[in-house]
């Protein structure tokens, strides 16, 4: 992940600025559907950065794990991982 990291950092600080954005909609008593578009956007934002995270996870933990004999595992691990994303 140390080749994305930096990426990634830009990405979440980006979402921690949409969070600040929102909260601050709310005490300023904005429009529901202006606040809920917004919501919207941190989760696609959200969800983005977990599945660039879940990729580099499966190209880099998961193939060593299958190299080194334990991939049923790292795989089982990374499912039960993703079934809780999805949620």
């Amino acid at each position: 992940m140390s080749c994305d990291k930096e990426k990634l950092l830009r990405r979440l600080k980006r979402v921690e600025g949409q969070i600040r954005g929102i909260q601050k909609m709310v005490e300023e008593d904005r429009y529901c559907m202006d606040i809920l578009i917004q919501l919207a956007a941190v989760k696609s934002a959200s969800n983005s950065i977990g599945l660039t995270i879940l990729e580099n996870h499966a190209k880099s933990c998961v193939t060593d794990a299958i190299h080194s004999g334990k991939g049923d595992e790292a795989i089982e691990e990374m499912a039960e991982v993703l079934r809780s994303f999805i949620k």
